[in-house]
């Protein structure tokens, strides 16, 4: 009798397992299953033609040809509001994944200035895609020789020279420019810096007489640098760059002790299900991995640098207080 009571004991205990077993296997698979059932849109916080608008639409063009994803990818350029105006889908669908749109350190920048009350903390970041360096460029009949020419010239005068960001005051490019600047002696809080809606309106008014310097990642100024239209003086990278920026030196070189390496990504709404991350996960896992992708970013001089969403996360809370430093610096800290 006993033996019989153990033995069912021993068969209730192996079913109940086996159920728990089928049950966690049956709860990943449901927490897998989220895939778009509707078209996705993907706001740009910035005008077409720039390095945000670039790469947007190299994801959408991936995502097309290798069948990555059974929905369309709609595309809208939202410049302006300090990505507010990019946002606002966003924050019209909370916990909704079929609305991303472009993560760039101005998430952190704009959160610090207070253009915005949303930062990492208000967000999903799903994946960072590729890092990014800021360059320091004039016309090529600038009257600014070289960089340490133009350290020399705000040095004397911080205000006497244009300085072009896009797309807002305070942010990612602005950043990237003012660190290396205020590390080589210069008044950043005094400079003359001009907002844009995109890279490419900064160059355009570059070229057109009526902006004396510009600040912006590497895919903005290589067409005209290898036109000899413009010659970049400076790049916030720790080594010197590769192929077309090979003779472009580093702020470190010209003994400037700054580097500034930004980054771009993609994110959603807060509270958005856990299986919906892992889908996007999966997704730009996929696209970054792809042969078209990695010749994208080389050409650009981007660095491969694919980051999911815990730590797309980990790493803007790292690159918070960094940013904030600079941003007192230059008077615009609120928060």
């Amino acid at each position: 009798m006993q033996r019989t009571i153990r033995s069912l004991r021993s068969l209730a205990a192996a079913a109940a397992s086996a159920a728990l077993i089928a049950g966690a296997t049956a709860g990943a698979a449901h927490a897998q299953a989220w895939k778009p059932t509707q078209p996705v849109l993907y706001t740009i916080p910035a005008g077409p033609g720039g390095a945000l608008d670039q790469s947007v639409r190299m994801i959408k063009n991936i995502a097309e040809k290798r069948g990555l994803i059974d929905q369309p990818i709609i595309i809208e350029n939202k410049p302006g509001g300090a990505g507010r105006i990019a946002m606002s889908p966003l924050e019209q669908h909370p916990g909704d994944p079929h609305y991303l749109t472009v993560i760039t350190y101005s998430l952190l920048t704009n959160n610090i200035i207070g253009h915005v009350p949303f930062g990492p903390d208000d967000v999903t970041p799903l994946a960072m895609l590729f890092g990014e360096f800021v360059t320091i460029a004039v016309a090529k009949d600038s009257p600014v020789k070289d960089a340490m020419d133009l350290v020399a010239r705000l040095k004397k005068d911080p205000a006497s020279l244009s300085l072009g960001v896009a797309t807002s005051l305070g942010n990612h490019i602005h950043v990237g420019a003012a660190k290396p600047l205020k590390a080589a002696g210069v008044d950043i809080s005094k400079m003359t810096v001009v907002p844009f809606k995109s890279s490419q309106e900064s160059l355009t008014n570059l070229l057109g007489g009526h902006l004396d310097v510009m600040a912006s990642t590497t895919p903005n100024v290589l067409a005209q640098m290898k036109a000899g239209k413009i010659r970049v003086l400076a790049i916030a990278s720790a080594e010197r760059l590769k192929g077309p920026f090979a003779d472009v030196p580093t702020w470190r070189e010209l003994g400037v002790n700054a580097t500034y390496n930004s980054a771009q990504g993609v994110m959603t709404s807060k509270g958005v299900p856990a299986a919906a991350v892992a889908y996007w996960q999966d997704f730009f896992r996929k696209v970054t991995d792809d042969p078209e992708w990695k010749a994208f970013v080389e050409s650009r001089q981007w660095a491969e640098r694919y980051r999911n969403a815990d730590e797309a996360r980990a790493e803007l809370k790292q690159a918070y207080d960094e940013t904030r430093e600079v941003l007192t610096d230059l008077g615009l800290a609120k928060r």
